[in-house]
């Protein structure tokens, strides 16, 4: 720990919160990275000014409720590489969080509040059992980043088409047999990564995405006829295949 605002207990070999961190009420980041901490006390809404919470790297099943009493949680939550089987539905209230990684838990769903996060800018849910994505996430259209490797995914609602704001999508290592619809006309998508899906063709519209600089389709057995290829590396797209 340095001072009452910074509370800094990366790789204390913790299996519980200290005590004195309810002490600082005011306390502004709390890391907790890098412990072996199975649950996360509902005390923890109690820290009103906390701008970013890092519980990553833990074994945390759950987290309360109380998580989306965090008025001030507006930089980043971390709570990926633990055994986080759902999040709560509270976590919608953080309408100012610009990060949140949630990546390499064992989630099969996010909640439908996710579409709440009106400030979000990147969303890392990689590595998890996602089969689907709520509707709700085309109303986040401060998103710039968007990761879901390592997932279940067969499509994408068709929301996704909201996201005005996205640069940079990450869909490797899914089940996608079809490039997702929902992406057509995304104006600022400037990298998708579709490697090692189950893709078989690419359609014509990918060569309309205005502003698409690197495509990778690695992995695939995918067709690319020769007038998209050309229409993509005309504009200085780079295509992998």
């Amino acid at each position: 720990m340095t001072d009452a605002s910074v509370l800094d207990y990366w790789r204390a070999d913790l299996t519980d919160i200290p005590d004195e961190v309810w002490r600082h009420p005011g306390a502004e980041v709390l890391l907790l990275a890098d412990n072996a901490l199975t649950c996360l006390p509902a005390r923890i809404g109690t820290l009103k000014a906390l701008h970013t919470l890092d519980l990553g790297h833990n074994k945390l099943r759950t987290v309360p409720a109380e998580l989306g009493d965090l008025p001030s949680l507006s930089r980043f939550l971390y709570l990926h590489d633990n055994a986080l089987t759902e999040l709560p539905a509270s976590l919608g209230r953080l309408t100012r969080l610009a990060y949140l990684n949630v990546g390499e838990n064992r989630l099969t769903a996010l909640p439908d509040t996710l579409g709440s996060l009106a400030g979000l800018v990147e969303l890392r849910a990689q590595r998890n059992a996602l089969s689907r994505l709520p509707e709700t996430i085309g109303s986040l259209t401060a998103l710039r980043e968007l990761w879901l490797r390592g997932n279940r995914l067969r499509e994408l609602p068709l929301s996704v088409g909201g996201l005005s704001g996205l640069r940079e999508l990450e869909l490797r290592e899914n089940a996608f047999t079809a490039v997702p619809e929902a992406l057509r006309g995304l104006p600022r998508l400037r990298r998708l990564d579709l490697r090692a899906n189950h893709l078989t063709e690419l359609p014509d519209w990918v060569a309309e995405l205005p502003s698409l600089e690197k495509l990778d389709l690695r992995w695939n057995d995918v067709r690319v006829g020769d007038r998209v290829l050309r229409a993509l590396e005309a504009r200085g797209c780079v295509v992998l295949r």
